[in-house]
């Protein structure tokens, strides 16, 4: 390996700043509560960067531009579903899940919010959705693994096997040392070098065709089609897409970034800043897979990596039109995508564990300090579960991912929703709800598909279920409607 290359050292500096934001936020983790949720101390800005980068990940540099470079605009209804569902869960959800998981004894998981919001003693809301998470999450974190190596192996030309452990550990090990902070801080740096990374690369684009009327020309004269925002969609397509968006509501790494806001009254100028970042963000990764339709059909002898595999194209337009030094620095922030959703789902699968595993059944009279490196030993064992499975990178459970995201959707958005929104919800309708909109997404997926994304069924179903059986069991209790109001309340009075 060339130590004198630019790309290199850029990546070597990146990954030696995220360890020494790690050992920042070591010093900043007193307990447990800090560890997961990071004391409950995130500010406005922090809080709306570090919700974007947890939810964004490789795909919004390597399979948005590579979707939209080998279909055209057709592929954009799921950046439109994004982000008419982003803004949505900001707006019914962000404020009031951080007043709610507050009044339902400081919850620092959604398993554990579940358990106190609707006073489950049997304690079947927090293993059947901490299994949901685990299961989930660990196949996400080993999806994010093989990005990583992946980008390792065709930066560097490392062997698939030394890619793997390069690129998880990086993230393992500020994960490890730093918990939430350290997550949360980095994702904050990530999101902004990713944000530098889309909106440069498309301007470049258009400079190395000419401009932008003579990119749009060649586009037009080459692929016409990719102007088309129908073309090869039927509207169960169009519909499936867009639903992407419905998975917001239930996406444990998303929700605990609102859960650790300092205040309900951060979450409105959170959101602004939110929804801004990842509209630009979006569109620079439309743009950049777009106007690579135009490069590349100008430049055919440089255009052999990105016909064989379609989401190298942001990869291969970095390497080509940049200054080394600069084409390390956008890099990195694909590979800073990449480690801010694997961190912070390392994370979320640790506090299941330990805060829903550990402590509520092995050892509830646990020390603050041995919960910390309870948790961090788990970060260590998910991880290297995530590596196994990512070592075989055709794994047939890497494709479980493509529907991981509707599994969490359809579990956990409507019991979200419906535990917000509605006082007179019970247990019986959040364990049938959550049930019920996961078995809908395997079954759908695997035994009737008609080609309709399965999150919706999922979420339809699971949302009747909730309602069904909050209606027909034992009514929601006094206590449970006091809390409920008492906490509407105050996000009310945040407000006005």
């Amino acid at each position: 390996m060339n130590w004198s290359n630019p790309t290199l050292i850029t990546f070597v500096v990146y990954i030696a700043a995220m360890l020494l934001i790690g050992f920042a936020a070591y010093r900043a983790t007193k307990n447990f509560d800090d560890y997961i949720l990071g004391g409950r101390s995130l500010g406005s800005f922090v809080t709306a960067l570090s919700a974007g980068a947890s939810d964004m990940s490789g795909w919004l540099l390597m399979g948005l531009p590579g979707a939209i470079f080998v279909a055209g605009l057709s592929e954009s209804w799921i950046a439109i579903g994004l982000i008419a569902g982003a803004w949505l869960n900001w707006l019914f959800v962000a404020g009031r899940l951080r007043v709610h998981t507050e009044h339902n004894n400081n919850a620092l998981t959604l398993p554990d919010y579940f358990t106190h919001r609707f006073e489950d003693t049997s304690r079947m809301l927090r293993i059947f959705s901490a299994l949901v998470i685990l299961v989930f999450f660990t196949i996400y974190c080993a999806s994010g693994v093989v990005a990583g190596a992946r980008l390792f192996e065709s930066t560097f030309g490392m062997s698939y096997d030394t890619a793997l452990w390069v690129g998880a550990l990086a993230t393992i090990v500020y994960v490890f040392i730093g918990g939430f902070l350290a997550v949360s801080w980095t994702d904050t740096v990530q999101a902004t070098m990713m944000i530098f990374a889309l909106l440069l690369t498309p301007v470049f684009v258009i400079l190395a065709i000419g401009d932008y009327d003579a990119a749009m020309t060649t586009i037009q004269a080459n692929v016409p089609a990719a102007f088309d925002m129908f073309n090869g969609l039927t509207f169960v397509a169009i519909i499936s897409l867009l639903a992407w968006g419905l998975g917001y509501f239930g996406q444990p790494h998303i929700l605990v970034r609102f859960m650790a806001a300092d205040s309900v009254k951060s979450i409105p100028a959170a959101r602004r800043i939110g929804m801004a970042w990842m509209i630009l963000c979006l569109g620079g990764s439309v743009a950049a897979g777009f106007f690579g339709i135009a490069y590349f059909a100008d430049n055919p002898a440089v255009a052999g990596p990105v016909r064989e595999n379609g989401e190298r194209v942001f990869l291969e337009l970095t390497r080509l039109l940049f200054n080394p030094w600069v084409a390390g620095v956008i890099l990195s922030g694909v590979l800073a995508a990449v480690m801010s959703t694997l961190s912070c789902q390392l994370l979320v699968c640790s506090s299941a564990l330990t805060e829903d595993f550990y402590k509520a059944f092995l050892r509830k009279g646990a020390s603050q300090k041995e919960l910390v490196w309870v948790g961090r030993g788990m970060v260590l064992l998910i991880a290297i579960i995530a590596i196994a499975i990512a070592s075989n990178p055709e794994s047939k459970v890497l494709g479980l991912v493509s529907y991981a995201w509707a599994g969490f959707g359809a579990a956990f958005g409507p019991v979200v929703l419906f535990s917000l929104l509605w006082k007179d919800m019970t247990r019986n309708g959040a364990l049938a709800g959550m049930v019920v909109g996961a078995v809908t997404v395997i079954v759908w997926k695997n035994f009737i598909g008609l080609g309709l994304y399965e999150i919706i069924p999922g979420f339809i179903l699971g949302s009747i279920a909730i309602v069904l059986f909050s209606k027909i069991g034992a009514s929601a209790t006094a206590s449970m409607k006091q809390r409920f109001d008492a906490a509407e309340k105050e996000y009310q009075d945040a407000h006005l």
